[in-house]
C-alpha cells in the first residue's frame, strides 16, 4: 500500500531520556510505515540545547509559528543536579515555558478514556479538558521576607512620573510579602484561545476565578473574558449549540465533582496547575493525558502531559527491561498529524490519526498494556508488555482494523 503523502511538514521537537527512546520506536513502528513523514527536525535534548546555548528551542518555536503545527517530545528542565550530570553552561529555562511565551499559547489537557481504566469520580463519563493560562501570577512573582516592623506599599509609577500608591499592610513585626502581575494582552490571548478551542471541539467552556475577593485582579480576568465573548463569540457559540459559563473557582470545584464531563475548564495559572493534576490523577494516569498548546492565532503544538520518565531511562541504560507507557506520546503524534491533515485538506492523514488512536485504545481494552495501567485496571487476566512490545502490539491491532 502506498504511503500517505504530506504537503507541509510538521515541526518535530525531539526530547530527553526514556521519552526520546519511545519517540523513535513510535516513528519506526507506528508512523513511518504508513505515512511519508515530512518534518522540520529540532533536537531539544538537553545536551544539544546546551551546545546551542538553547538557541534551538527558540528556533523550534519560530518554526512552529511558520508551519502552524508542531509535535514535541518531553524535555528536561534542569535543576542543580542536572547541571552537574550534563555539565551545563547554565541552568537553561524550561523549553515549554520558552515555547509558550513565544507562541503566546494556552495549554489544553484532556484524559484519554479507555474501558477498564475507570475514573475515581464515578459520574465522570466524558473527558474534562483543563485550559491553563500559562503566564504571570505567582509564577512571575516578586517576594520579600519582611525583617521587622514597617509599612508595605504597592506602588505603580507611570511613564509620565505620576504614581498610584496603595497601603498593603503595616507590620508590627516580621512577615512576608508577595507581588504578582498579569497583563490585559495575555489575558485576552488566553480568552481567545479558550473560545476558539471550544468552537473547534464543540464543547462547553467554563471559566472560574475568585472575583468576589479579588475585586480588581481576578475581576479583570472575568471582565476581559466577558467582553471578548460578547463582542466576538456569543453568536458563534449559540450557532454551535455550546455554552460559555462563568462561576467562582470554589463553585467550579464543587460542580466539577458532580458533572459528567465533556467540557473545557479554563483556569488561571496556579488554579490550572493544581486542577490539571487532580483531573489527570482522578481519570487514572498522567501517562493517559493529551496536551496541546494553542495560540490565539491558531498555531498548535502537541505533546505528552508527562515528563521524561527518568527512572525508566536509567534502567534502560543498564540494559534492564522497562514497561513505559507511550500512549500520551502516541496521541501527541496523532493530534499533530490530524491537525496537519485538517489544515492541508488531507483526509487520509486525518483518518490515519483516528485509526491509530483507535488501535491504541483497543490494544489496552483487549488486555495488552504497560505495567502502570495493569496496576489500576479493572480488566482481568491482562498481559503486561514491555515498552517496545506494547508499541508492536498496537501495530498488530492497527493492521486488523
Amino acid at each position: 500500500m502506498a504511503k500517505i503523502q504530506m504537503t507541509t511538514p510538521l515541526v518535530e521537537m525531539d526530547g530527553d531520556e526514556m521519552t526520546r527512546i519511545l519517540w523513535k520506536m513510535i516513528k519506526d513502528e507506528l508512523i513511518c510505515p504508513y505515512v511519508d513523514l515530512k518534518t522540520e527536525y529540532y533536537d531539544l535534548g538537553l545536551e544539544h540545547r546546551n551546545e546551542t546555548d538553547d538557541k534551538v528551542t527558540m528556533d523550534s518555536a519560530l518554526a512552529t509559528q511558520k508551519y502552524g503545527v508542531a509535535v514535541k517530545c518531553a524535555t528536561i528542565t534542569p535543576n542543580a543536579a542536572r547541571m552537574t550530570e550534563y555539565n551545563l553552561k547554565e541552568m537553561w529555562k524550561s523549553p515549554n515555558g520558552t515555547i509558550r511565551a513565544t507562541l503566546d499559547g494556552t495549554v489544553f489537557r484532556a484524559p484519554i478514556i479507555v474501558k477498564g481504566i475507570e475514573p475515581c469520580v464515578r459520574n465522570w463519563e466524558k473527558p474534562i479538558t483543563l485550559a491553563r493560562h500559562a503566564y504571570g501570577d505567582v509564577y512571575k512573582n516578586t517576594e520579600i521576607k519582611v525583617p521587622g516592623a514597617g509599612k508595605a506599599e504597592l506602588v505603580f509609577t507611570a511613564e509620565d512620573g505620576t504614581k498610584i500608591r496603595e497601603l498593603i499592610h503595616t507590620f508590627k513585626d516580621g512577615g512576608i510579602l508577595q507581588g504578582i502581575h498579569n497583563t490585559d494582552a495575555s489575558i485576552s490571548s488566553f480568552a481567545k484561545a479558550c473560545f476558539n478551542y471550544a468552537l473547534d471541539t464543540k464543547q462547553d467552556l467554563w471559566f472560574a476565578t475568585k472575583d468576589t475577593i479579588s475585586k480588581k485582579y481576578d475581576h479583570n480576568f472575568k471582565d476581559i473574558f466577558q467582553e471578548i465573548y460578547d463582542a466576538d463569540y456569543k453568536e458563534k457559540f449559540e450557532k454551535a449549540g455550546i455554552e460559555y459559563f462563568y462561576t467562582l473557582i470554589d463553585d467550579a470545584v464543587a460542580r466539577v465533582m458532580k458533572a459528567k464531563g465533556g467540557f473545557i475548564w479554563a483556569c488561571k495559572n496556579y488554579d490550572g496547575d493544581v486542577m490539571s493534576d487532580m483531573v489527570s490523577s482522578a481519570f487514572g494516569s498522567l501517562a493517559m493525558m493529551t496536551s496541546v498548546l494553542v495560540s490565539p492565532t491558531g498555531v498548535y503544538e502537541y505533546e505528552a502531559a508527562h515528563g521524561t520518565v527518568q527512572r525508566h531511562y536509567y534502567k534502560h541504560l543498564e540494559g534492564e527491561e522497562t514497561s513505559t507507557n507511550s500512549v500520551a506520546t502516541i496521541f501527541a503524534w496523532t493530534g499533530a498529524l490530524r491537525k496537519r491533515g485538517e489544515l492541508d485538506g488531507i483526509s487520509e492523514l486525518m483518518e490515519f490519526a483516528d485509526k491509530l488512536e483507535k488501535a491504541t485504545v483497543a490494544t489496552i481494552e483487549s488486555g495488552r498494556m504497560t505495567k502502570d495501567l495493569a496496576l489500576i485496571t479493572s480488566l482481568k487476566d491482562v498481559t503486561i508488555c514491555n515498552s517496545q512490545d506494547f508499541i508492536k502490539e498496537i501495530r498488530k491491532t492497527y493492521e486488523t482494523l
